[in-house]
């Protein structure tokens, strides 16, 4: 059985970094593009980033461009979100998951999730 599994969130004041990892087990994603996404309380859940399988391409939300950087292991069959430059706004619960196909944009698009991870930015 596929599980996705996110670590690496926390409380951190506003400016700070914080390095999110997905560690994927069951089956290989190797092949799969992936995705971040991040829910706010009483927000829908919105894409953050995502990478392809080869990690060559990757897109990114305007409002994380330049601060966040997506990337991936795929030996260790892990993908990573980099945050810097921590806004409060980018408070949420982070999850990654796996596209099986549609709009990239969208969270219906992506069938495998984690459980998610907190982050919390204090100002």
């Amino acid at each position: 059985q596929a599980q996705l599994v996110e670590s690496g969130g926390g409380l951190v004041q506003a400016g700070g970094s914080l390095s999110l990892s997905c560690a994927a087990s069951g089956r290989t994603f190797s092949s799969y593009t992936m995705g971040w996404f991040r829910q706010a309380p009483g927000k829908e859940r919105e894409i953050v980033a995502r990478i392809n399988w080869t990690g060559r391409t990757t897109y990114y939300a305007d409002s994380v461009k330049g601060r966040f950087t997506i990337s991936r292991d795929n030996s260790k069959n892990t993908v990573y979100l980099q945050m810097n430059s921590l806004k409060p706004e980018d408070t949420a619960v982070y999850y990654c998951a796996g596209y099986i196909g549609g709009s990239i944009y969208s969270s219906g698009s992506y069938g495998y999730w984690g459980q998610g991870t907190q982050v919390t930015v204090s100002s």
